[in-house]
C-alpha cells in the first residue's frame, strides 16, 4: 500500500512540473512578444518620421555638378585667372561595377586610347578607403570619376564615336583654371592656387551644420583665389538619384542647378605687373654680373628678391613681384610630387614663398627715415649739425660707415641724403644713454617705439594670407630670445669662429639685455630688425601722403557673373603715423636729396625732377654670413602730388644703387611716360594714375572696355577643342566667360 501511494505522489509532482515549465514558457513568450512589439511601436511609431527619412536618405545618391568659378581681373578687365574648356574623360563606377569583369576590359581599352598606364587608370577610378594609397577618388562613388582633364580632340571622338566599346565612360568639355598672363604678367603669389576640399574641412562644416562645400568643390589655398574663395567659388549643383539596394540608380529625385561664382577685380594692373616682375628680374641678372668685393669676393648670388607698387593715397597694390617665381599652372589638376618638390625646395630659393609679404629682411639704410623721425619727435634740431665721423666707437667696438665716408659735421637731412650710419650711431647711442642705457627703469626707446607707429613688427593686413609681420627687436623680444637660446648659447663651445664664439658668450651672460650695441644698430636697420618689402613700401607711402597708413589692399571690387556690382572692397586708413607736419615736410624734402643730390643721384640722372619728383632712399642690409641685401625705397609723381610708392629688394644683391636702383627706375618710366632720357611722352604713360571706374562687364561677361592681344592660334572647326586645352568655338562658362579669341592663353605647365 505505501509503494501505490508514493507512485501516485511521484505522478502528481510529475504533472505539477509540466504544469511549472508550461507557465514560465508562456511568460516567456509573452514576455518576447510584449518587447517585440513594443519595440516595432518604437520604431513605427515613436521614432518612425526619423527612421522614414534615413530609410529615404539611403535610397538616395548626390552627384555633384561643381559650379563654375568667377575670374581674377586686373584694373582694366584682363584676367589674371580665368577659366579654360577642358576635355574631361571620366568614368562612371556605378557602371563599371555592373559588368562581369567590374570594368577591366573597358579600363584597359581606355588607357590605351588616352596613353596612359592600365594600372594608373585603374587607380584613378577606385575609391579612398582605408589603406589605399593615392591616386584615388576622394568623392561619391556615384559622382563620374574624372580620369585625365588634359585629352585631346582625337582621343575624345575616340570614345564618343565607338561609346560601344567603353559603356560608362564621357569624354565632356569642363571648365578648369587657367592662366591667361595678359601682358605678359605672372603674378602666380598674388592669384594663389586651388586644391580639393579636404576631409577634415567637410567634417568641421558638418560639425557646425553648414553645406557649403561639397566634395567635388575646390577651394582657394593661397592668395586672392583663398582670401575671396566664398566669393569666387559659386555654388555647387546637386542632383539626387534613387538607388535600390544593389546601388542601381532608378531614377532622379531632385535636381539643383550650379550657380556660377562671381568675378573679382583687383587693383593690379597687369602692364605694371609684368614690367615690375620684369624689372625684378633684370636686379637680379644685374646682381650676379657684379663683384662683391668686401665681403665674399665672389659675385653676388641674388638668391631672392621682391618689389612693391602701391598707390599712396589708398594704399591699393597696382603691382607685386616675387623672386624665384613659378608657373602657377602647375596646380591646375592636381600638382604632381615632383613639382610640388621644387616648389618647396630650399636650393631652389622656395619658389612657393612670397618674398614680397612673406620675406624677412634687415631694412639697411632705408630704416633711416624712422630714425629721422624719432629724432625729430624727440626734440632733436632739424638746423643742428651732426657729426658724420668715418666711425665711432662705444664699448670697445667700432661702428663704421658702409655706404658713406667721412663727411664731417652736416645735418639731418644732408645725413639722409648721403646715407651716413655715424650720425644715426650717435642718436640712437644718445638716446640709449638718456634712458638710463642698460638699467633704464622706465625706458621710452624713441626709435623702437616710432617704428612700432610706422606699423613695424606687425602683418600691414593686406588681403592675403600668410603675411609675416617682420620683427622689432625691443626689449621684450631680446629677453623672449634669451630665455629660448641662452642654454645654447651658455653650452656653445670653441667653433673656431671668433666672431660667433663671442657673441655666444656675451648673449650667454647678458643677451637678455638691450645693449648700447642693439641701440646703436637699431638706429640704421641692422641688428634683429627684420622688415618686409610690402611694410617698407607702406612707410614711404605714408612719407608721401603725410602719415597715413593704409591697409594695403589687392581686391576693388566683386562682381556678378552678369556684370552687376556685389559689392565694393573701400580703401581703409590703419592709422597715423604721429609725427608732425614740419618733420613730414622735413622727411620728404630730404629723400628728394636722395635723388637729386644723395646716394640715389646717380639712378635718376636726367630725370625731369621739376615735372615729375622723386623722393628715394638706398639701404644695403648686412647679415652676418651672407651678401649684403639690396634695397631701393622711393615715391614719386607728378608735379602736384606724388602717386606711387615703389620698393624693390634683391637678398644678397649688393647696393641699392647698384642693383635695384636701375630697375626702380624703368617702372616708373613705364608709369609716367619719361624715356631714358628724361623726356616726357604723356602717350606712353601706362598709369600716369590708378583707374578711378571700375572695368565694365556686360551681362555676356565680356570685358567692353579692353581690348586685348591678337590670338596666337587659329581655332579648328571642330566644337570641342584643339587639344592643348584651349576653348576652340565653344563656350562652357554661360554668363561670365570671356571669349576665348580675345586673349592669349598659357595653358597645363607650358607657354
Amino acid at each position: 500500500m505505501p509503494s501505490l501511494l508514493n507512485a501516485g505522489r511521484s505522478r502528481g509532482d510529475g504533472a505539477h512540473t509540466v504544469r511549472a515549465r508550461m507557465v514560465i514558457l508562456l511568460i516567456l513568450v509573452l514576455s518576447l512578444m510584449i518587447t517585440l512589439f513594443g519595440r516595432l511601436w518604437y520604431l513605427q511609431i515613436r521614432e518612425g518620421d526619423h527612421y522614414a527619412a534615413a530609410a529615404s536618405q539611403n535610397a538616395v545618391r548626390d552627384v555633384v555638378t561643381p559650379a563654375v568659378r568667377g575670374r581674377i581681373l586686373d584694373d582694366k578687365g584682363r584676367p589674371l585667372v580665368n577659366n579654360r574648356t577642358a576635355l574631361v574623360v571620366s568614368v562612371s563606377r556605378t557602371e563599371l561595377m555592373r559588368m562581369p569583369d567590374l570594368g577591366t576590359a573597358v579600363l584597359t581599352r581606355l588607357a590605351k586610347v588616352l596613353e596612359l598606364p592600365v594600372d594608373e587608370v585603374k587607380a584613378r577610378t577606385r575609391l579612398c578607403e582605408r589603406n589605399v594609397p593615392k591616386p584615388c577618388w576622394n568623392g561619391s562613388p556615384y559622382q563620374p570619376i574624372p580620369v585625365t582633364d588634359n585629352a585631346t580632340t582625337q582621343q575624345a571622338l575616340t570614345i564618343m564615336e565607338h561609346r560601344e566599346e567603353f559603356p560608362g565612360v564621357t569624354a565632356e568639355p569642363t571648365a578648369v583654371r587657367q592662366y591667361p598672363a595678359p601682358e605678359g604678367a605672372n603674378g602666380a603669389h598674388v592669384v594663389g592656387y586651388l586644391s580639393p576640399v579636404s576631409d577634415d574641412e567637410l567634417s568641421k562644416q558638418k560639425a557646425e551644420g553648414k553645406k557649403d562645400l561639397q566634395r567635388a568643390d575646390e577651394v582657394g589655398r593661397s592668395g586672392l583665389e583663398r582670401t575671396y574663395d566664398a566669393d569666387l567659388r559659386g555654388k555647387s549643383g546637386v542632383t539626387g538619384l534613387s538607388v535600390d539596394h544593389l546601388g542601381r540608380v532608378t531614377g532622379t529625385v531632385s535636381e539643383t542647378p550650379p550657380v556660377a561664382g562671381n568675378h573679382l577685380v583687383t587693383s593690379i594692373d597687369a602692364k605694371i605687373q609684368a614690367i615690375t616682375e620684369q624689372q625684378l628680374d633684370e636686379a637680379m641678372k644685374r646682381a650676379r654680373a657684379t663683384f662683391d668685393a668686401g665681403n665674399t669676393h665672389k659675385n653676388f648670388i641674388a638668391d631672392a628678391g621682391a618689389a612693391v607698387v602701391l598707390d599712396i593715397k589708398t594704399g591699393r597694390v597696382i603691382a607685386m613681384a616675387s623672386a624665384p617665381n613659378y608657373d602657377p599652372s602647375v596646380w591646375v589638376g592636381g600638382i604632381s610630387p615632383q613639382d610640388y618638390k621644387a616648389l618647396t625646395d630650399e636650393k631652389a630659393g622656395v619658389p612657393l614663398v612670397s618674398r614680397a609679404i612673406q620675406g624677412q629682411f634687415a631694412p639697411g639704410s632705408i630704416f633711416k627715415v624712422i630714425s629721422t623721425s624719432a629724432a625729430a619727435e624727440s626734440g632733436y634740431s632739424t638746423k643742428a649739425t651732426y657729426d658724420c665721423s668715418p666711425s665711432i666707437s662705444v664699448g670697445g667696438t667700432t661702428f663704421n660707415n658702409l655706404e658713406s665716408r667721412g663727411y664731417g659735421p652736416i645735418s639731418l637731412q644732408r645725413a639722409l641724403e648721403v646715407s651716413c650710419n655715424t650720425v644715426f650711431y650717435g642718436i640712437g647711442y644718445d638716446m640709449w644713454l638718456k634712458d638710463g642705457g642698460i638699467f633704464g627703469k622706465t625706458p621710452k626707446d624713441p626709435m623702437v617705439t616710432m617704428a612700432k607707429n610706422y606699423g613695424l613688427g606687425a602683418p600691414t593686413g593686406i588681403d592675403l594670407p600668410g603675411e609675416s609681420g617682420g620683427r622689432i627687436a625691443d626689449r621684450a623680444w631680446k629677453k623672449r630670445n634669451w630665455e629660448q637660446n641662452k642654454d645654447a648659447w651658455c653650452k656653445q663651445g670653441n667653433t673656431g669662429n671668433e666672431y660667433v664664439d663671442k657673441i655666444a658668450k656675451e648673449n650667454c651672460v647678458d643677451g637678455w639685455q638691450f645693449r648700447a650695441g642693439d641701440a646703436i644698430n637699431f638706429a640704421i636697420g641692422q641688428g634683429d630688425t627684420t622688415v618686409t618689402p610690402l611694410q617698407m613700401a607702406r612707410v614711404y607711402a605714408a612719407i608721401a601722403n603725410g602719415g597715413t597708413l593704409w591697409k594695403p589692399t589687392i581686391g576693388k571690387a566683386v562682381v556678378s557673373p552678369d556684370g552687376k556690382l556685389v559689392r565694393e572692397i573701400q580703401p581703409q586708413a590703419a592709422g597715423k603715423v604721429p609725427v608732425g607736419d614740419a618733420t613730414m615736410k622735413y622727411l620728404q624734402n630730404a629723400l628728394i636729396g636722395v635723388e637729386m643730390n644723395g646716394t640715389a643721384a646717380g639712378v635718376f640722372a636726367n630725370w625731369p625732377n621739376a615735372q615729375m619728383p622723386i623722393a628715394a632712399k638706398t639701404g644695403t642690409g648686412s647679415v652676418y654670413g651672407k651678401q649684403s641685401t639690396s634695397w631701393f625705397a622711393t615715391y614719386g609723381g607728378p608735379k602736384d602730388g606724388p602717386q606711387y610708392a615703389v620698393v624693390m629688394m634683391v637678398s644678397q644683391g649688393g647696393t641699392g644703387s647698384g642693383t635695384s636702383g636701375p630697375s626702380v627706375r624703368k617702372i616708373y618710366e613705364a608709369l609716367l611716360g619719361v624715356d631714358e632720357k628724361g623726356a616726357i611722352d604723356p602717350s606712353k604713360a601706362l598709369l600716369p594714375s590708378p583707374p578711378a571706374d571700375l572695368p565694365h562687364i556686360q551681362a555676356d561677361g565680356t570685358v567692353a572696355s579692353v581690348s586685348l592681344r591678337a590670338p596666337s592660334f587659329v581655332s579648328p572647326p571642330h566644337p570641342l577643342g584643339d587639344g592643348d586645352g584651349r576653348t576652340v568655338g565653344v563656350s562652357a562658362f554661360g554668363p561670365g566667360a570671356l571669349p576665348p579669341e580675345r586673349v592669349t592663353y598659357r595653358t597645363g605647365r607650358g607657354t
